[in-house]
């Protein structure tokens, strides 16, 4: 067996790019050796700073092609198209023969069996495999016509012990590596992956970027246990510091203590946010004034340590200068100097928008029962921090700032806790607010961001979202749903669009209501999907929501999930299912309803029964309603229906009597898909 190494080598590649790349690079190259049958053991991508390394094991030298019979083109097809399929299998027009099938005469063409040299397709998939690469910031220089995350310089290719030569853009694959040694660029030729390996490690470079990240972590992990430090090791941080280096080396080093007085949060951007240190902290959670640098070099000297703690030592000293100046500025005056902060162009600036959501608040607090007087200030002061010269320098911390300078300047903690969330969540997987006054605030924020934009008509595209807006919706539907939020959210909008006429701001889109909310349906379907519900049961609860109450559409989805394979769902799809089928047939829709006059049996006495008392379950205020008791309804309905079709004839001679009972059975549809769409269930 043999075995294929491929190394790319560029300039210094940020992480996303390079763990981007080796993901797709990976599954290209496997779906391409998958689609012409050729075995292999294992394919792994590695990547470092400049090097994208492919290790193909266990690769046979021969791909063997077995006689076959392919399918071509219709007949009476234009001759170009015959031709061209004649081509692609390397066979003449002479070649082709026809064959009559279900759906009409086709061209086919036999295929001989054949073998051919893997290292033949290597170089023709390979190029193919590079080009899949989507870069989310690519570059082109010189005059080369290729477009790459960074400079590409070289192109390492062995097989089965050899250079496999090949060409991609401007490049041609060559049997050497390269190593950067101070100003100077070494190459070093290479005659396996085991000896591109023992050349690596001999220079200090951890090639498996796990291993790296592994090797990072232990250091760090042993210098925690030395000061008594039991905070996890950032993860996201370990990540991006693993694919910033090859070659790590782990230097602690420290600050001056009296910058601990500073807000915790200014020392961690500082650090971790800036300068991509790792904190520690105490056996209390303190935070120690030590941190820990992770670089490339060794610092036999102590350069580089004196170096990064100098430039530590020149940021924090510039937060301390600005947290004194600012903690001091009062909140409420510097409200005025908002006017000055654009929010969007046609939209105002951010003081418009923190008095619409001072207007929204007062709107909002009678829904949720919150006091008026405390979340009016919160909106008010909730962006007073943004024209602050501490969150100039950290554009991170706003909101973070802004309660800190809340708390210095006397306000209620639940006021000044607000200004510090209502930015939450900032992702899919990060908190939401918890306490009122937090969660109100966020959702007015997101609200009006959302209705702006949606009024000017700057939505997003399949591709484009430059300002968030999916986050923000997201964001909004969590918050809903994870502080269980009844919510009349279109009462909400329709006051948004409201505040922004009166602060003379065009409505250019006519159906802002109506595209929010499904703009919002939408995005459920993603929160959904992270919650692993079933594709169908996504599709049957968004399609049958017609209301603005997504807590309900949230609760009904889960309630269905959960009890979709149970009896409890297996009962109501099949009593759905048996209705539908027969309504299906008769493709008529009905609309009056029954009449219980033209019932002539018991059976259509209990269906109908059964039907308005889960009609009357289903009108229960929210607060009453409890979705599992509503699926039981709908699930007991099948000894209902089973009853009705084994003794009442639907198909009566009496043409009354048929429609009757067939208005009866819509109803029951109808009923049932109220709850959520049974006929977009998987077996309906």
């Amino acid at each position: 067996m043999s075995e294929l190494f491929i190394e790319l080598f560029s300039e210094e590649m940020p992480p996303n790019l390079q763990i981007s790349a080796r993901i797709q690079f990976q599954k290209s190259l496997i779906t391409e050796m998958e689609s012409l049958k050729l075995k292999f053991k294992s394919c792994n991508v590695y990547s470092t700073p400049t090097r994208l390394t492919t290790f193909v094991s266990g690769l046979s030298d021969k791909i063997k092609i077995l006689p076959s019979e392919v399918k071509g083109p219709k007949k009476g097809v234009p001759e170009s198209v015959i031709e061209n399929f004649a081509k692609s299998k390397n066979i003449s027009l002479s070649d082709l023969y026809e064959k009559k099938l279900e759906k009409g005469t086709f061209y086919f063409a036999k295929i001989q069996g054949k073998e051919i040299k893997t290292e033949d397709e290597l170089i023709k998939i390979i190029p193919k495999s590079l080009n899949t690469i989507s870069w989310k910031k690519s570059m082109k220089w010189s005059d080369y016509d290729l477009n790459w995350g960074r400079p590409l310089i070289s192109i390492l290719s062995i097989f089965n012990n050899k250079h496999l030569k090949f060409k991609y853009a401007h490049l041609e694959s060559v049997n050497f590596t390269l190593l950067e040694e101070d100003t100077e660029i070494k190459e070093k030729k290479i005659k396996n992956f085991e000896d591109y390996n023992l050349f690596l490690k001999k220079n200090g470079i951890i090639l498996d970027h796990e291993k790296r990240a592994k090797f990072i972590s232990d250091k760090i992990e042993s210098i925690y246990k030395s000061r008594s430090c039991n905070a996890p090791i950032d993860k996201k941080l370990l990540l991006e510091v693993s694919n910033l280096v090859d070659k790590p080396r782990i230097i602690l080093a420290k600050f001056d203590k009296t910058y601990l007085k500073l807000p915790r949060e200014v020392i961690q951007s500082t650090l971790m946010h800036h300068q991509r240190y790792f904190t520690l902290h105490d056996d209390k959670d303190r935070m120690s004034n030590e941190f820990i640098i992770v670089t490339n070099q060794q610092d036999t000297k102590k350069l580089i340590k004196l170096g990064n703690e100098r430039v530590v030592e020149a940021r924090l000293s510039d937060a301390s200068f600005f947290w004194e100046k600012d903690k001091s500025l009062n909140l409420i005056k510097q409200i005025n100097k908002l006017k000055q902060v654009t929010f969007y162009e046609r939209l105002g600036s951010i003081y418009d928008k923190t008095q619409r959501m001072r207007k929204m608040a007062y709107f909002v607090s009678d829904q949720l029962n919150l006091n008026k007087e405390k979340i009016e200030i919160a909106a008010s002061v909730s962006k007073s921090d943004l024209v602050s010269d501490l969150v100039s320098e950290f554009p991170d911390l706003q909101g973070v700032m802004g309660k800190y300078f809340a708390l210095n300047q006397g306000f209620e903690e639940d006021v000044c806790r607000a200004i510090s969330e209502h930015y939450l969540p900032i992702s899919m997987s990060s908190p939401v607010p918890k306490k009122p006054i937090s969660y109100a605030l966020s959702l007015i924020d997101k609200l009006d961001t959302l209705v702006g934009f949606f009024l000017i008509n700057e939505k997003p595209t399949s591709s484009k979202d430059p300002f968030a807006l999916r986050r923000a919706a997201i964001g909004l539907l969590r918050i809903l749903i994870e502080n269980n939020l009844l919510i009349k959210l279109g009462d909400l909008i329709d006051y948004n669009i409201r505040i922004y006429s009166e602060q003379g701001v065009k409505e250019l889109n006519q159906d802002i209501s109506k595209d929010l909310t499904m703009f919002f349906r939408e995005r459920m379907k993603n929160i959904l999907k992270e919650k692993n519900i079933r594709t169908d049961v996504v599709e049957a609860s968004i399609s049958s929501h017609l209301s603005d109450n997504f807590l309900e559409l949230y609760k009904k989805t889960i309630i269905m999930n959960k009890f979709i394979s149970k009896d409890l769902g297996k009962n109501a799809v099949s009593a759905y299912k048996r209705a539908s089928n027969i309504l299906d047939q008769e493709k008529s829709i009905f609309k009056n309803g029954p009449d219980a006059v033209l019932f002539r049996h018991e059976e259509e006495k209990e269906l109908f029964e059964r039907i308005n008392n889960i009609r009357k379950a289903f009108t229960l205020r929210e607060e009453k309603k409890n979705y599992e008791n509503h699926l039981k309804l709908l699930s007991d309905t099948k000894l209902s229906t089973d009853k009705f079709f084994d003794n009442v004839k639907v198909n009566d001679e009496n043409k009354d009597l048929k429609n009757n009972r067939l208005e009866l059975l819509q109803i029951l549809c109808t009923t049932f898909n109220s709850f959520i769409d049974f006929s977009k269930l998987e077996g309906t």
